[in-house]
């Protein structure tokens, strides 16, 4: 076997998709060096994901391509139920302007994101990309130094020792059975037909995605840009294969003869499925290798990007920092029951929106009807689909739930005659949010933490920040570095709730070691 002259390196990650990538450009941001593994040697070029929300936006710009991804992105208008008639039942619309400063959906190509994704890490000097490679075994030590092997394409064995190894292998992780983990299933399981197409004709849609409830034949369909649809249908059992023209026709004129492409079509079996465990030592798993979703709210790729702005403070923070490694047992804690919420979500959307007999089909159309009756649901309905972190060292929530567990707004602010959004102006690290000019506890807890204590006044918004701690009862908030709220200090307090909870799990016994591009980023480290 060759051993590689530099076969010692901090994080090994498996896998080069979306997932995998983030999470290479987050960690490469703070400092930490990673190599990629990746069977195939340029992006996988036939249409996957299609939608995320403004939270995945978010994490994208934290990982340095939020504004090239605005560049191949298009705002998308929310949901729409149709019946089998193609009538709408009910509409959920999606704002153009969403809580964390992007629109709240958004329609994209996965291979254009995964090219500008790839861009990105090829200017990064930490991270190295190794394509057509296969990896070929994990461990089986997982406490670290972790061995992790490989063979390229000329038959070279290779081997790697990392601190840490990050399994983004998709649905048959050889991660997952490395460290143990075995399927919860969610019980739901469904063959659908994908279509993806490239056509000028006039395709009858709108600005957002339709969802068929038709018992017999449900489908899904939606533009993805200028002149690409996808289509989605449940497929019957037993059933002959339709033709593709069959199964559009109702999107097109009956004459229409003109340009019609078909990039792919192909067949899915749409699982929910959660790992029972993400942890081994210092081996984790992220996105396909710890939960399937169905696709029925879009959220399958954004829980993955979850998965890696959750862990890759906290790693770095290990790595670079000298952290206690009890920080790392709160990324399984926090991501997998909010994972499997959102399974169960995407679960129960499918039930309602294609299972059921004609009779159960008649009185859901009557319900949902006199359901968007109601003022304010269908508003209501179209709010984020994240829900808050549950409650746990990094999450302290009181008896009220209030702002703990959830992200902070991110408004346009200017600092220092500039203009920028908010995380750009706050950096990569943690935050002190205050209502009113901080007290001394407050200055000096920000100060151990090597922030500022910051009121929002200072921020020159548009008033959002102190309209949200208004609402939330709080006269400060501490975020953490993916811009959760960690602790708050309540309306009248002088301090956070819970400090001694969480500052043992922040404690460092060394300098924070960070790229140039990482110590110049936050606009606030000269505010005195």
């Amino acid at each position: 076997m060759n051993v590689d002259e530099a076969a010692r390196v901090p994080v090994v990650i498996v896998g080069a998709g979306p997932v995998g990538v983030t999470a290479a450009l987050l960690l490469a941001r703070r400092g930490v060096r990673s190599v990629v593994l990746e069977r195939h040697r340029d992006v996988y070029p036939l249409p996957r994901a299609v939608a995320n929300d403004d939270e995945i936006h978010r994490i994208l710009q934290a990982a340095g391509v939020g504004e090239e991804f605005t560049a191949i992105s298009r705002p998308a208008g929310g949901l729409r139920l149709l019946d089998a008639r193609h009538r709408v039942m009910a509409e959920f619309r999606r704002s153009p302007h969403g809580h964390h400063g992007y629109p709240q959906s958004s329609m994209f190509d996965q291979p254009e994101l995964e090219r500008v994704l790839r861009d990105a890490l090829a200017e990064r000097p930490e991270c190295e990309l190794r394509g057509g490679v296969e990896v070929t075994g994990v461990g089986p030590d997982t406490a670290g130094p972790v061995r992790v092997t490989y063979r390229d394409g000329d038959g070279g064995e290779h081997e790697l020792w990392a601190e840490a190894v990050l399994g983004c292998d998709g649905a048959n992780s050889l991660t997952r059975e490395a460290i143990g983990g075995v399927w919860e299933d969610l019980r739901f399981e469904e063959k659908w037909t994908v279509i993806d197409a490239e056509t000028t004709g006039p395709v009858r849609c709108w600005e957002g995605v339709d969802q068929v409830c038709d018992p017999d034949r449900p489908g899904t369909f939606m533009r993805v840009n200028e002149t690409r649809y996808r289509w989605e249908f449940r497929l019957r059992e037993g059933e002959g294969q339709e033709t593709v023209r069959d199964l559009i026709a109702p999107w097109l004129p009956p004459s229409y003869d003109g340009d019609f492409d078909v990039v792919r079509e192909t067949q899915y079996t749409f699982r929910a499925r959660v790992a029972d465990r993400w942890r081994s030592g210092r081996v984790f798993l992220l996105g396909d290798a710890a939960h399937l979703t169905p696709p029925f709210i879009g959220q399958g790729l954004c829980s993955g990007l979850r998965d890696a702005y959750n862990l890759t403070w906290k790693l770095a923070r290990v790595l670079q920092q000298g952290a206690p490694e009890g920080l790392l047992d709160t990324y399984e804690r926090e991501r997998r029951p909010h994972a499997r919420h959102v399974v169960r979500l995407a679960v129960a959307m499918g039930w309602a929106m294609t299972g059921g007999q004609d009779g159960a089909a008649t009185l859901r159309r009557r319900a949902l009807a006199a359901a968007c009756r109601i003022p304010g649901l269908t508003e209501l309905a179209g709010r984020d689909l994240s829900p808050p972190l549950t409650a746990g060292p990094l999450v302290r929530r009181g008896v009220r739930r209030g702002l703990a567990g959830t992200c902070c707004p991110q408004p346009w602010v200017n600092v220092g005659g500039r203009r920028t959004r908010l995380d750009e102006a706050l950096g990569d690290s943690f935050a002190v949010l205050t209502a009113t000019e901080p007290g001394p506890s407050l200055t000096a807890l920000a100060h151990g933490l090597g922030v500022h204590a910051l009121p929002v006044s200072h921020l020159g918004d548009d008033g959002t920040l102190a309209a949200w701690l208004r609402a939330g009862r709080a006269d400060a908030v501490l975020l953490r570095p993916d811009r959760v709220v960690l602790d708050v200090v309540p309306a009248g307090g002088r301090d956070f709730t819970s400090t001694a909870a969480w500052a043992a799990l922040l404690h460092t016994t060394r300098s924070p070691v960070l790229s140039e591009q990482a110590v110049d980023k936050s606009l606030l480290r000269s505010t005195p």
